[in-house]
């Protein structure tokens, strides 16, 4: 599987790199790390949670194409879809953008799905999944009100969107004190996700969930930014960057104004990437996905433990 999707990005025109795992700032995702101690330094050191801000470094430093698959270390809950350590493929793309992401994305998944199957139909659950290309595309809204009958465009707070949960949904109701972004993440993920068997591409998120995506021109609340789900779980994610320098800093300080001190979510401050950016970073296009979750949609395994 790993050997396919490296053929694929190779004959691409990707460079595979590596990036330390060690890092003096986690970043790149949303996650709570794993800590460690350097002696020598007399300094904190976090294992990665993403491969992302030294890949984007790397755009900087004028190489148009690179990916890497390694392992990532996210200190967070389990369950059938999450481990603590997984195996991460990402890449970066200068001057392309989410929806040319989209189309790589539906090729390289039903390639490596050939050479390790030998088909692009495959059976997950008793479900007959199709990967052939094209995948369907849904905008994010529409999903959330076909599924669960609330217009997230409606309501502009994250108060107004508690009490709209509230009041439709009485049964399944979100923590109190979640931003509106984690409200429009608990939507999705308690009635849109279970819903998304065949191959899908959900697209347009809102901003405050996703730190280092482009904003919609004309709409500052939402941004170039998708996932593909199938099987009823998330496959990957991917958006158009955030090249701007002064935008990106005033996200960071939001997502460490807008979450608990607690918060595993909360994104710290990167001032040597903001530098690298401030050099001047291409508009591109990024991409992360779980190997592990590919494997377990390949093999019909239904724990991520079992791959």
């Amino acid at each position: 599987l790993i050997r396919a999707l490296r053929t694929f990005l190779d004959d691409h025109g990707f460079l595979e790199v590596e990036t330390p795992i060690l890092q003096p700032i986690y970043g790149g995702a949303a996650a709570r790390p794993f800590m460690t101690y350097h002696n020598e330094l007399e300094q904190q050191m976090y294992l990665r949670i993403s491969f992302e801000l030294y890949l984007k470094r790397l755009l900087v430093g004028n190489l148009e194409k690179v990916y890497e698959i390694g392992r990532d270390f996210r200190n967070e809950g389990v369950s059938f879809k999450h481990n603590p350590e997984f195996t991460q493929l990402e890449f970066y793309w200068a001057y392309a953008d989410y929806l040319q992401v989209m189309e790589l994305t539906e090729q390289m998944v039903s390639y490596t799905a050939q050479q390790v199957l030998g088909t692009q139909k495959i059976t997950y659950k008793h479900n007959e999944i199709d990967l052939t290309p094209p995948w369907k595309r849904l905008e994010m809204r529409q999903g959330i009100l076909e599924t669960s009958g609330i217009d997230i465009d409606a309501y502009k707070t994250a108060d107004e969107l508690f009490k709209a949960i509230k009041e439709r949904h009485p049964n399944r109701m979100p923590n109190i004190g979640l931003t509106r972004g984690k409200l429009i993440d608990f939507l999705l993920s308690e009635f849109l996700e279970p819903t998304l068997i065949q191959p899908t591409f959900l697209y347009n998120y809102p901003r405050d969930i996703s730190p280092l995506a482009k904003s919609l021109p004309g709409d500052p609340l939402t941004v170039e930014r998708f996932e593909a789900y199938a099987a009823g779980f998330e496959l990957c994610n991917a958006f158009t960057e955030l090249n701007d320098p002064l935008d990106q800093e005033q996200r960071f300080l939001e997502m460490g104004r807008d979450y608990a001190a607690d918060d595993e979510e909360k994104h710290p401050m990167d001032e040597d990437y903001l530098r690298a950016m401030r050099y001047g970073m291409p508009p591109n296009g990024g991409f992360g996905m779980g190997v592990d979750r590919l494997a377990m949609l390949l093999l019909n395994k239904h724990s991520i433990r079992d791959v």
